[in-house]
């Protein structure tokens, strides 16, 4: 999991609603923007339509931060973003491949 400091926060998830571009894949939506310096400030959204209970949106969150971990070394400088899910998406493999695919296409 992503320290803390690492999650971008309410304040920067409004901005990158209202200013950032965004990056799409089957079950995730990428929402980001990029800033000169600084370190690399992500968080995963999971919304209710996905999954009703609190359990599964908290699981898919941390499944989300487990993929990214393996991911932290390769993300630039300055960028700050939330991966959004789309719909319920509990395989692991699955989910590593599309955050490493758009991950790419930022670089």
């Amino acid at each position: 999991m992503l320290p803390k400091k690492n999650r971008a926060d309410k304040k920067a998830i409004d901005r990158i609603f209202k200013e950032g571009r965004f990056l799409n894949s089957p079950s995730l939506s990428f929402k980001y923007t990029k800033v000169a310096g600084g370190e690399p400030r992500i968080s995963f959204i999971v919304p209710k339509s996905t999954a009703k209970l609190a359990v599964k949106r908290n699981a898919l969150r941390r499944l989300g931060y487990l993929a990214l971990s393996k991911q932290e070394k390769k993300l630039p400088k300055g960028l700050t973003g939330a991966f959004v899910f789309k719909k319920y998406q509990d395989n692991n493999e699955t989910l590593k491949n599309e955050i490493e695919t758009i991950l790419s296409k930022i670089n």
